[in-house]
């Protein structure tokens, strides 16, 4: 299954209508009761892997409380990104969220300390990381400065959730990545995971030419089994959130018969 970028996602979709952080993992929780017989009726049609970026956060609470609902676990790519209160979503006002979502049985992964973007390599062992925001600049990271950006993430999430499970699994922002950037990464023992053209449910897109009605129809009608699903906890520019159709997405596709279920280590 293609994994696509985020640039090159959004295009199509336009178109269309360890190192260290792994060395002492966190104790894995206990196995779950096998499941029964109506539970493995509703899987008849697959699984599916739920995805969130940290994003800005807005909706956090709301997207968290539907998840309980649907009694769905997520894999959660956690950066160090600026919140809608004004703070930092790896923060200590951010403890009890990360804390909930741990005891829920979520899992997590990298998703860069500070999420700025891979823009290109830099001979055959660096790689040339760029900030979006004015101001920021760039900087070329060798193998120990990449490391570190794709650690501090986790050791910050473990600081403030210690019961969390973490994946050996990165999401490089926007979903770029650079051959470099692979396997420096690979070596620091960090697996990228992408996620899959019908799993990118669309909440950055722009909310006039892509309502939620929209977004809702195309993810019902489109994903298939295997899918990597990508959203973020609330993104800054969407006036119309996608968590106001989460639920009516998540039902919808649990009454086809998916399942979900967080990634596994060698991620999808």
């Amino acid at each position: 299954m293609a994994r696509l970028s985020r640039r090159a996602l959004l295009g199509a979709t336009l178109a269309a209508g360890a190192g260290p952080a792994f060395a002492q993992p966190a104790p894995a929780p206990a196995p779950a009761p096998a499941p029964s017989t109506p539970a493995l009726a509703q899987c008849r049609a697959g699984t599916l892997y739920l995805t969130i970026d940290t994003g800005w956060g807005r909706e956090a609470e709301m997207i968290a409380a539907i998840l309980r609902r649907r009694e769905i676990r997520a894999t959660l790519f956690v950066a160090n990104e600026p919140d809608f209160r004004g703070g930092m979503t790896l923060d200590e006002s951010w403890g009890p969220f990360w804390r909930a979502r741990a005891a829920e049985g979520h899992a997590f992964g990298s998703h860069t300390w500070r999420h700025w973007y891979l823009a290109g390599d830099v001979g055959a062992e660096r790689v040339r990381y760029a900030s979006r925001r004015a101001g920021e600049g760039s900087e070329v990271l060798d193998a120990a400065a990449l490391r570190a950006e794709l650690s501090h993430p986790i050791a910050a999430l473990r600081a403030l959730a210690p019961a969390a499970r973490v994946l050996p699994l990165w999401r490089a922002p926007g979903g770029h990545t650079t051959p470099n950037a692979l396997r420096l990464a690979a070596a620091a023992g960090f697996r990228h995971q992408g996620w899959s053209a019908n799993g990118f449910l669309g909440d950055e897109l722009d909310s006039d030419r892509f309502p939620n009605a929209t977004l809702a129809a195309r993810a019902l009608r489109s994903i298939r089994p295997g899918e990597v699903l990508l959203m973020h906890w609330g993104v800054r520019s969407r006036r119309e959130p996608l968590a106001l159709v989460l639920e009516d997405i998540l039902s919808g596709l649990q009454a086809r018969g998916f399942c979900f279920a967080t990634l596994p280590e060698t991620g999808a």
